[in-house]
């Protein structure tokens, strides 16, 4: 993968950096929060290992510009905060994961592994086209409509909703959701699948209509069929 590597301590970035390249990333580095804008915005990367704190404006501030221009890039947040708050406004802000610091190399590399291995999500049906009422997906192109209207989704939150569309009407707990999306769920509280839910309804949802992603009190989230 092309990874960028948002990081303002230089030993940090020396560590992480050789231990990407050397699991075979090609991995660019910066140290401050404008310059992390300028490399995605001029390059496409895969991902982006981006610290919370960092000169300038922070991590949160970069994340936030980053899914409002609709950057296809999946964001894996380094913290030292070790508080559930600040992990929260992480995954709403738009970030894929999170992974809070001192961290072994061994786990980031896991974790880097893992959004590379969910990010080709949809490669292992490349022209599979998948509808539920009025929202269509193709998983090819990784591009969501619903009616005419294009849906901007984060990787995650179109892994997350092909989970829904692949089986339109089933129930689906938080624990199976973790299995299927993260693959190690005891790492994942529930909060973090409430999270992803609440901002695939805030995208797909309209005025007035029931929600496409319905609770099932005491079970679980299933899909319904939006006009």
């Amino acid at each position: 993968m092309d990874i960028l590597l948002v990081e303002d301590e230089p030993q940090i970035t020396s560590q992480v950096s050789r231990a990407l390249v050397r699991a075979g990333h090609a991995v660019d580095t910066v140290g401050d929060g404008t310059a992390a804008m300028e490399q995605v915005t001029a390059k496409r990367f895969d991902l982006m290992l981006l610290d919370v704190n960092l000169p300038g404006f922070d991590g949160f501030e970069v994340l936030r510009r980053v899914r409002l221009a609709g950057l296809p890039i999946r964001v894996l947040m380094l913290t030292a905060r070790s508080e559930i708050g600040d992990r929260v406004a992480g995954l709403k802000a738009g970030a894929d994961d999170y992974l809070t610091k001192p961290f072994a190399l061994e786990e980031l590399l896991a974790r880097v592994e893992v959004l590379g291995r969910r990010g080709t999500v949809g490669a292992e049906v490349p022209d599979a086209v998948l509808h539920v009422g009025s929202i269509c997906m193709d998983a090819g192109k990784r591009r969501v409509t619903r009616g005419e209207e294009k849906i901007e989704l984060s990787p995650r939150e179109f892994e997350v909703l092909m989970v829904f569309m692949r089986e339109p009407g089933r129930t689906f707990t938080r624990d199976e959701i973790c299995e299927r999306i993260w693959a190690r769920e005891h790492e994942y509280d529930t909060r973090t699948v409430e999270i992803f839910i609440m901002r695939l309804r805030k995208k797909l949802d309209r005025p007035g209509t029931e929600s496409v992603i319905g609770t099932v009190r005491g079970v679980g989230y299933v899909m319904q069929s939006p006009r």
